[in-house]
């Protein structure tokens, strides 16, 4: 009795009573979860239940580096609220700031209910100090999903080090606008690749008692323009298989707790105030438990950006009714107290979000736990987690051209070098980082000079900037290029401090979007005065996208692609160019020709990249473009390596399989090289007939080994039969038996061995692919002469058609420039008209004269 006397007057009296509060229900970790929080939920007030929802920011409680009492105080009010972060925060002052504001939450609030600490750690904590890893373009760029399990188990070393307990990552965006700033957040342009990596580092933060933050949900990136935060266009089977593909696969196959929502609409609602997204698909059809957490201000914007809310209260029923959470970054959510007692909004819709905060702190085991845990807490920055970060960069580095085998550089042949352009003494880290200092990094030039040490001259010239037209320097780089042996050109772009000024302009990053993919500034100038000293020249692409950079690729004999490789890219890329590594990633974005060439993801319809199959060129004008054709520079899957690997043989373990099975593709690869070397042996799957159109193909495996020279191993890939399945257009998946193309491969347009394999109940049919085969009959007809014309489906003639007999397997003959043909033929033969570009046509000539011919597209 007494115990419930002093517990009704602290009640009243709001003061914090930890040692009775043991014995309440909800701090009672014998209990499940759902009686902790549904006993918690009749205890809370109005105004404590909405505080769960919303978030405190940095500017609300610190001063500079301090927590400050009388703020925490005036703006929290005695109630623990749902989130905090402390963004501005050197990793060295965190934890005792965030134990001072924790210890507040849990014993000078009426109900002690701890806070969730949380911080973005994209490619390491963004707190000064922290382990700079690669950014997740380079990430991705390894196929390496270990490396990504790798890296986020030893950022939540940091992380409990530093008394956080919850990273607003993975970014598991599938990306398809390259002009758009946030390219370099994405692991690439395919779900499959970008659902493997999150899985992976989503594991590493969950197994180490981090919360992950699976961002940004919604289609997020293909932004009309490529602009942020602009809609993105798109049908319900691109939504489902695309967008959202790395977002099921995650919350299927973990037991993730939050994700965010995105900021930009799709089909005119925005992902924010999506019922659809949040509450049917999210948590009624994948079975979603945990919260969903606005990207910050992203409820406001219903209002000042979609206009789709009259006013804070109204933004803040729609996002909370479709089913987000937590509101970051704004107020919007405060009107709630005052919605609910005029009946504007249920407490019933409150109290589910309430309880969905409620239940991912028990999960986590704050309330056990609010100070940290034992065991995790690592230290920042050593030695182990600087290895990883250059391990990561030596992987993700794509070697995309090397002609005449000009690397690795022979540094014993070598006098002296040349390191020029604007990024080759200028760390890139990429946003999301905490620097953009030289001294927290190591420069291509200074990696270069480690490795050069006395025994090679380094020369060294800026060349240009990222941002001006400001050519003046361009001479002096290339009097620097002309007195030394060979020339490493640092080029591409540059990303912003994260939440920090930065006094040098950036040409990508969160909100830095280009509306063309030309490198910037006087960058191909420079490259074109260099190349023309007749020394060899090694561009080096230090960037976060894919630029168009057709010249160079036509005219410099070997090109580096290195993304954003973190605070050890200088030692890497040395590593990289003396041949100590050889370079292993692969280009999860493919590369196009110029800014007119978008999209160019690899993963296309059929349909999309032309019809007519009669690219032109100035001089030579064709179609499907007059000057140009569809393809891209380089495609997605594509690197090169200092070794050479043969796929020697391929096979599927059975030819047919039902709805339940798993495809097991065994390959044999060998290492046929001097050098030892990691490939990427990629697995495409391609559905030949099928209700809807499918794309051309479609990633469903791969693999990374290492091997010796002239090593030789059996790689085994996996594809569940659930892959091959289709989309409705109310998003709902559906099995279809069919007749697929398994494509095996070094890239997606490196195909070297193809398997067919039947699926389902389906009969092959006799005529489901056209052979010029010999001995079909032997023809008796007499000999005739018979003419006509060929056209494509649009009635436009086709020249270079070829004609062949079936019954000899001879070439009779090809179409002229306007389409027409005439043969000498015997009377019953077949024929078969063939063109690349279009499907072969088996014609029966059956006597007649005058045969016109219809050619559809492949």
């Amino acid at each position: 009795m007494k115990r419930l006397i002093l517990y009704v007057c602290a009640f009243f009296c709001g003061v914090s009573v930890p040692s009775q509060a043991q014995t309440l229900p909800y701090r009672n970790p014998a209990l499940s979860v759902e009686e902790r929080v549904e006993d918690l939920l009749g205890r809370m007030t109005l105004e404590e239940k909405v505080a769960q929802l919303r978030h405190i920011h940095s500017e609300n409680v610190f001063d500079g580096q301090k927590l400050s009492k009388e703020n925490m105080e005036t703006f929290c009010r005695k109630m623990s609220f749902g989130f905090v972060e402390g963004l501005p925060l050197y990793s060295e002052n965190c934890r005792d700031n965030f134990m001072a504001l924790q210890k507040y939450m849990v014993e000078e609030t009426r109900l002690g209910i701890p806070v969730i600490i949380t911080t973005e750690a994209l490619h390491g904590m963004a707190q000064d100090g922290a382990t700079i890893f690669p950014q997740n373009i380079a990430l991705g760029s390894t196929f390496n999903p270990e490396l990504a399990y790798r890296k986020s188990s030893a950022i939540s070393e940091e992380l409990h080090t530093a008394g956080i307990r919850q990273v607003l990552a993975p970014c598991i965006d599938v990306v398809r606008d390259l002009r758009w700033g946030r390219v370099e957040e994405s692991y690439g342009e395919d779900p499959w690749l970008c659902a493997q990596m999150g899985l992976a580092e989503t594991k590493g933060y969950w197994n180490h008692h981090i919360s992950p933050m699976l961002k940004h949900y919604g289609a997020h990136g293909a932004p009309v323009g490529g602009l942020n935060l602009a809609s993105v266009d798109c049908g319900m089977r691109d939504l489902i298989d695309v967008y959202l593909k790395p977002f099921e696969v995650i919350v299927k196959g973990t037991d993730v707790k939050t994700i965010m929502s995105s900021y930009n609409s799709r089909d005119r609602v925005p992902n924010s105030a999506s019922k659809f997204l949040m509450t049917e698909l999210l948590r009624n059809r994948w079975g979603f438990k945990g919260l969903v957490y606005s990207d910050w201000a992203a409820v406001s914007m219903l209002k000042s950006f979609h206009h789709v809310a009259e006013d804070d209260e109204a933004a803040a029923l729609l996002a909370l009714t479709a089913g987000l959470d937590v509101e970051a970054s704004s107020n919007c959510y405060l009107t709630l107290v005052e919605a609910v007692r005029e009946g504007r909004c249920s407490m019933e819709a409150v109290n589910q979000a309430v309880g969905r905060v409620l239940r991912v702190k028990m999960e986590l085991g704050l309330f056990e736990h609010p100070y940290g845990m034992d065991g995790w807490a690592g230290p920042i920055r050593d030695a182990k987690k600087i290895a990883l970060a250059r391990e990561m960069a030596d992987e993700s580095t794509v070697l995309l051209k090397n002609e005449g085998g000009l690397l690795p550089l022979d540094i014993n042949k070598l006098k002296s070098i040349a390191v020029i352009g604007p990024n080759a003494d200028q760390v890139q880290f990429g946003d999301y980082s905490w620097s953009k200092d030289n001294k927290d990094g190591v420069t291509p030039l200074q990696g270069i000079k480690a490795w050069a040490g006395d025994r090679v001259k380094v020369n060294y010239a800026y060349g240009c900037d990222l941002v001006t037209m400001d050519d003046s320097q361009i001479d002096e780089a290339v009097c620097v290029a002309r007195r030394s042996d060979v020339v490493v050109l640092c080029c591409g772009s540059s990303s912003t401090r994260f939440i920090r000024p930065t006094p040098v302009p950036s040409t990508t990053g969160e909100g830095i979007d280009l509306h063309d993919i030309s490198l910037t500034g006087c960058q191909e100038r420079l490259i074109r005065a260099v190349a023309a000293t007749g020394k060899p020249v090694v561009l080096v692409l230090v960037a976060g996208k894919p630029f168009a950079i057709p010249w160079e690729k036509e005219n410099i004999p070997a090109i580096l692609a290195q993304w954003y490789a973190g605070e050890q890219a200088g030692n890497s890329l040395a590593d990289i160019l003396f041949g100590k590594v050889n370079p292993s990633g692969r280009l999860n974005f493919s590369f196009p020709q110029s800014t007119g060439h978008l999209p160019v993801y690899y993963n296309h319809l059929p349909s999309d990249k032309g019809y007519y199959k009669k690219p032109g060129a100035y001089g030579n004008p064709g179609r499907d473009y007059v000057f140009s054709s569809p393809a891209p520079l380089w495609a997605f899957g594509h690197g090169l390596s200092y070794t050479t690997f043969n796929y020697e043989t391929a096979r599927t373990d059975k030819q047919q399989y039902k709805e339940t099975d798993t495809i097991r593709v065994s390959v044999q690869i060998k290492n046929a090289g001097m050098l030892p070397g990691k490939e990427v042996v990629q697995v495409y799957v391609r559905d030949l007939v099928s209700s809807v159109v499918t794309p051309v193909c479609q990633l469903k495996a791969f693999a990374k080994p290492l091997l010796a020279p002239g090593e030789t191993k059996e790689i085994v890939l996996c594809i569940p039969i659930s892959e091959l399945a289709l989309t409705d257009e109310q998003g709902n998946r559906f099995f279809e038996p069919g007749l697929f193309d398994i494509e095996i491969g070094a890239a997606s347009d490196d195909i070297r061995h193809k398997l067919k394999i039947v699926v389902g109940d389906y009969t092959i049919s006799e005529n489901t692919t056209a052979k010029v085969t010999p001995g079909w009959k032997k023809p008796i007809g007499r000999e005739i002469e018979i003419s006509g014309i060929v056209r494509d489906v649009q009635a436009t003639p086709i020249e270079n058609v070829s004609i062949y007999s079936v019954y000899t397997g001879k070439k009779l003959g090809f179409t002229d420039n306007k389409g027409t043909y005439i043969l000498k033929v015997v009377s019953d033969d077949r024929l078969v008209f063939k063109c690349e570009g279009y499907k072969s046509e088996v014609i029966d000539i059956k006597g007649s004269k005058t045969i016109n011919v219809k050619l559809g597209a492949e």
